[in-house]
């Protein structure tokens, strides 16, 4: 049992609380499940690292931390059941009626894809969009491995790595449409797209329904 001693932090709280939850804030009104806690830190490190605010309801509200084991849970979430570990940041501050809001720092993985051990002994990495965690492509688990064994050298390009770059420069790109408009198979296509990936010329974007091929943002 960890003995917090919240600092204060009412107006901090209600800042960050007034931004809503999004790409990088996560609201939990408690910790009960260390897998389901996971995800949200698996979706975080796999994006751009993020924090979760424990005794804060979906609507704002603040409601407290009941039960200091919740430190303990994150914890557990973070060590045990993602794949490679993580660290995380805990701070407990005092709000109104000296309720205790826990900020969970997590930072962007130094190493992706950050998986979940799932319960069924499946590993899933996930990702976080908006105020979403979802569960990221198989394709794009591929480009991460990848591009976590590649230098980023530039090497000579393929007719088909050409006009992928040439397409996305109009607009994000479909998987299917690129397999059209190159004559390719998917494995080839998949292929191009993970190479393209490794090089850091092209990523990954979520538009509501499917992942899309686009220019890699270098600013």
């Amino acid at each position: 049992m960890k003995d917090l001693q919240g600092i204060k932090g009412k107006y901090y709280i209600a800042g960050l609380i007034e931004e809503g939850e999004h790409e990088q804030q996560d609201f939990k009104f408690a910790i009960s499940d260390a897998r389901k806690i996971a995800r949200t830190v698996s979706a975080f490190a796999n994006r751009d690292g993020g924090r979760l605010l424990v005794g804060v309801k979906d609507n704002g509200m603040i409601a407290g931390v009941r039960n200091e084991e919740d430190i303990y849970i994150i914890e557990q979430a973070a060590s045990m059941y993602c794949s490679p570990p993580q660290k995380i940041q805990v701070a407990a501050f005092k709000t109104d009626g000296d309720k205790l809001v826990l900020r969970i720092e997590i930072g962007q993985a130094d190493r992706r894809p950050v998986v979940v051990l799932e319960a069924d002994g499946s590993r899933r990495a996930y990702y976080r969009v908006k105020d979403e965690n979802i569960v990221a492509p198989s394709l794009m688990v591929r480009a991460w491995i990848a591009c976590s064994k590649e230098t980023g050298t530039l090497l000579p390009l393929f007719d088909r790595e050409r006009k992928l770059l040439s397409m996305i420069e109009k607009a994000a790109v479909r998987i299917d449409d690129f397999m059209l408009a190159a004559r390719v198979s998917k494995v080839s296509a998949e292929e191009t797209i993970i190479r393209l990936y490794s090089m850091r010329l092209i990523d990954f974007e979520y538009n509501g329904r499917e992942f899309l091929i686009v220019g890699k943002d270098v600013n």
